[in-house]
């Protein structure tokens, strides 16, 4: 048999000559250093995210962006959405007020020994609060009463003798009391109780005897109890409760008010038949300027009875006093209407305990601008109750009628 030729195994490579190598390699490097030729998306299909789902999944974020990476310069502010509905603050409703809480003044008496005897500064706080709360805006309490103070006074130590009336109290219970009550929005005016008049278990009784103070004879306007009156003619006297008043509201000047009551004047059935009218008048006229030179903010109110019985019965004239405010005492059923009518001209009416009956009418009547109780019995918080009772059935129930 002829002998066949064995045929090579491999590609050939080895047949290749090197000098063909070396120009499709060079020529390969040159078309790939070319930019446009580096692009190898024309040899892709047109819109590969169709057929390639991996493309629809989100773009993960950038961690660390290179410097060429353009960034918004004014991103917009992330907004959080909170999945708690935030609480609208509740709408506060003002109501208007109440025939009640028109009323200007809504005032109580307290006697001198009411609230001052021993009384701490905690327990006299919480006794402005307690009127507060039934419905009271002005504390009337005594200061003065049968002839002395119930604060330390030098007038009356250095023209009496004595520094104050015979009464155990805190030095500051008035500071404390004006204190409290201006900071519950009330006020508290001075009642210089028993004005101008005495009775024998006054600390000064003896003494105004011996100087001859006092006019003659025994005033008995009220059942049940002699008083003896001190004669403000008589210069001495004048000057003392001048001093006295000047004193005071220099004292205290946060005070709101000054009040006096029926007790200054003189009663026409006293021995003599004397008419002290125009000399009274003339006490007041000067003791009142005196008291706004001092203190032109505090005001001076009687609380007496219609200035026709005021005049001819007591020789009070006060109208011509200069006075700041005159509320009508009604105490006399008997003549409430007549003094209710002059009430409806002046700042108010002053009642007593006995007459809480005729609160709700008096509540009611816009034309009776202040309301001014006396706790007769003596039991004040008692009777503060009773008004705010009061209160409260006048508001449920209101009277058909005014008065």
């Amino acid at each position: 048999m002829p002998k066949q030729n064995k045929q090579p195994s491999g590609c050939g490579c080895s047949n290749i000559p090197i000098s063909l190598i070396v120009l499709i390699l060079g020529g390969g490097y040159w078309w790939l250093s070319q930019k446009s030729n580096l692009d190898f998306s024309k040899f892709l299909p047109k819109n590969p995210q169709a057929n390639i789902p991996v493309l629809n999944s989100p773009t993960p974020a950038i961690a660390n962006p290179s410097p060429q990476t353009s960034l918004p310069t004014n991103p917009s502010p992330s907004v959080t959405v909170s999945s708690t509905p935030q609480k609208q603050p509740p709408i506060t409703k003002t109501l208007p007020p109440t025939p009640w809480e028109k009323k200007a003044i809504r005032g109580i008496y307290l006697s001198r020994y009411q609230i001052t005897n021993n009384a701490d500064e905690q327990t006299i706080r919480q006794r402005v609060r307690y009127y507060k709360s039934q419905g009271i805006n002005t504390i009337i309490h005594g200061v003065w009463g049968n002839g002395c103070t119930m604060y330390n006074s030098e007038v009356m130590q250095q023209t009496l003798g004595y520094k104050s009336c015979p009464n155990q109290f805190q030095e500051k219970w008035l500071d404390w009391l004006i204190d409290e009550a201006h900071k519950q929005g009330m006020q508290v005016h001075a009642y210089f109780e028993k004005g101008i008049k005495l009775d024998k278990n006054s600390p000064i009784y003896d003494l105004a005897v011996s100087r001859n103070w006092l006019v003659p004879g025994v005033d008995k306007t009220y059942a049940g109890i002699d008083h003896y009156v001190l004669d403000v003619q008589i210069p001495e006297v004048a000057n003392l409760f001048t001093n006295i008043s000047v004193e005071f509201v220099k004292r205290y000047p946060q005070i709101d008010a000054v009040q006096w009551d029926d007790y200054l004047g003189y009663h026409a059935e006293l021995p003599g038949k004397i008419d002290r009218t125009a000399n009274l008048t003339k006490f007041l006229q000067q003791m009142i300027t005196a008291i706004k030179q001092a203190n032109p903010k505090v005001k001076f109110d009687i609380c007496h009875h219609n200035p026709y019985w005021a005049k001819r019965y007591f020789a009070a004239d006060w109208q011509n006093w200069n006075v700041d405010r005159v509320f009508i005492q009604a105490y006399n059923e008997d003549n409430f209407a007549e003094e209710l009518n002059y009430a409806k001209k002046y700042a108010g009416i002053a009642i007593t305990d006995q007459q809480l009956s005729r609160l709700p009418e008096l509540i009611e009547n816009d034309k009776i601008n202040s309301i001014l109780v006396f706790p007769l019995a003596g039991k004040p918080e008692a009777t503060a109750a009773q008004i705010q009772t009061l209160i409260q059935k006048t508001l449920k129930n209101p009277p058909k009628t005014s008065i």
